[in-house]
């Protein structure tokens, strides 16, 4: 069955109209200040979104006090200390979950393959997971991998209050990012206020200089290579799908393959088999194949009618253009599919973007979570008397996993919703086969950089991702004076939560007792 120019066009029509408004809805929301945002972007009452706010802040005061880490057998002192530790960790964790979840989630909230509040809700469980599944890995080197704390031997007090300090100045930055809706990294920023602190306080020796020029590096590494490899995803899907006699056929046997690439890699790379290279190998490949056949059965079982149905494109469509269509051209203009054509290749790349996403999700939650609970494990082995300076690898409680990840969840709820609209929106419209090849771009570069160990920052992959896509769509497409303003929030974000921890250092070595 043939589709008609006159459906080509309405649908066309239909799917602008539905763009329209999700920019609109997203700019509404963004603009929005205080309780309305977060109530607009979960369709709930402005009474709803403070009573929930409030539940969480009752939350974050009470359960520290029952929590085993805050030392209830211990003397008053080491006990608030711990109590005062707690709750700054969770304020950095609730600055990540408002800032960083939009890793995972910005690119489907634009490109409508997910509504804000689904995106919010869905990312809100993953993380969680990601958090107190994984996240004791990945949180020995923002405990002990960055400052020299031989350098502070005999100098408890101090070391605590540069934890604290750390967790506090990296906290501030991030909210203040996170109101105007910029994309920090939050990796940066920790390691910006740590390596602040100990220069100040403890010298140059205080400081492991070479992961500071790994940090460094990756500022300019990791966007570069997200959009490298968005920009080549994007064009091959327009190439080897869009310029294919049946865009809708193309896209649902390019999805497996897509899928079990991702699940393959990801395996291999975030639960590798403790045998041999040979079985993690074999682990992945099970994995990716069984991915696949689910994301297949999936689809067909959606769309499979329109498959069926639907299989020529326009009759206009296969005139003139056939030959060229023969021949397609990796960097040549190519022209995209229109009506029911579209909708399947659109409602494909919706089923694979939610997927990549997720993935991202759950990755992001079981590594930045460190970035929070490092430093409060750090601070409390101090409080409790193991200390930083033995060779074992310092404990990770896990009543202080579960607290990382209720943190980064709660502010997720409260103001996630602002940086998410800003990945999602503002820096170039998305679509599904946009937003797909941004974030496959930026899990697949997360992933191979995790597996070679290099240090790279997930919040600019993504940035970078998105704008390779508006490189492959032409330099008009993307908005440069949003672009301009996140990059410069990056090159201040290192220096800020330097300056900022020495600040509240000094301000808290006066305040808090000796621990000694």
């Amino acid at each position: 069955m043939v589709c008609s120019a006159s459906l080509a066009d309405a649908e066309g029509f239909h799917e602008e109209m539905e763009s329209i408004q999700r920019g609109k809805t997203v700019k509404k929301v963004t603009e929005s200040r205080g309780m309305d945002g977060m109530a607009q972007a979960f369709h709930i009452t402005p009474g709803l979104a403070v009573g929930i706010t409030a539940a969480i802040g009752l939350a974050a005061l009470v359960l520290p006090i029952y929590m085993p880490s805050s030392a209830p057998g211990m003397p008053f002192k080491i006990r608030s200390l711990s109590y005062i530790t707690l709750l700054f960790g969770f304020y950095m964790a609730w600055n990540i979950g408002a800032n960083d979840v939009a890793n995972a989630m910005g690119t489907s909230v634009g490109s409508g393959a997910l509504s804000l509040r689904q995106a919010v809700l869905t990312a809100a469980v993953l993380e969680f997971s990601g958090a107190f599944m994984v996240g004791s890995h990945v949180s020995h080197t923002m405990q002990s991998g960055i400052l020299t704390a031989g350098v502070f031997s005999g100098k408890d007090s101090l070391l605590f209050c540069g934890m604290l300090s750390s967790l506090g100045a990296a906290g501030t930055w991030l909210q203040v990012a996170s109101y105007f809706g910029w994309p920090v990294s939050t990796t940066h920023c920790i390691i910006g206020a740590l390596v602040g602190f100990g220069l100040v306080y403890g010298g140059i020796g205080a400081v492991y200089w070479n992961s500071l020029a790994r940090v460094v590096a990756s500022w300019v590494v990791s966007p570069v290579l997200g959009a490298v490899v968005s920009f080549v995803v994007y064009r091959c899907i327009r190439t080897f799908v869009y310029s294919a006699p049946n865009p809708g056929q193309a896209a649902a046997t390019a999805a497996p393959i897509a899928v079990f690439l991702g699940a393959a890699a990801l395996s291999f790379t975030v639960f590798p088999a403790k045998a041999s290279l040979g079985m993690a190998a074999a682990q992945a490949l099970g994995l990716g194949f069984l991915a696949a056949i689910l994301i297949t059965i999936v689809i067909r079982r959606q769309l499979g009618g329109l498959l069926g149905l639907y299989c020529e494109l326009p009759a206009e469509d296969q005139g003139d253009d056939k030959a060229a269509k023969q021949l397609p051209s990796l960097m040549g203009k190519v022209e995209g599919p229109k009506g029911t054509q579209l909708h399947i290749v659109y409602s494909v790349f919706g089923y694979l973007q939610v997927l990549s996403a997720c993935f991202m999700s759950f990755a992001h939650g079981a590594n930045d979570v460190a970035n929070a609970i490092g430093p409060i494990s750090a601070a409390l082995a101090i409080l409790h008397g193991t200390g930083l300076n033995t060779s074992a690898q310092p404990s990770m409680p896990i009543d202080v996993l579960a607290w990382g990840g209720f943190g980064i969840v709660a502010g997720l709820l409260v103001w996630g919703y602002r940086v998410i609209a800003t990945i999602g929106q503002k820096i170039t419209e998305l679509t599904p086969t946009r937003g797909f090849a941004a974030e496959f771009a930026a899990a697949t570069v997360v992933v191979l950089a995790s597996r070679l160990g290099l240090p790279i920052s997930a919040t600019h992959t993504l940035v970078g991702a998105v704008m390779g896509v508006g490189f492959a769509r032409g330099l008009n497409s993307l908005r440069g004076e949003v672009v301009r303003e996140i990059v410069a929030s990056w090159m201040v974000t290192i220096p800020v939560g330097a300056f900022l921890s020495v600040v509240y250092t000094f301000i808290l070595t006066r305040l808090v007792p000796s621990l000694v």
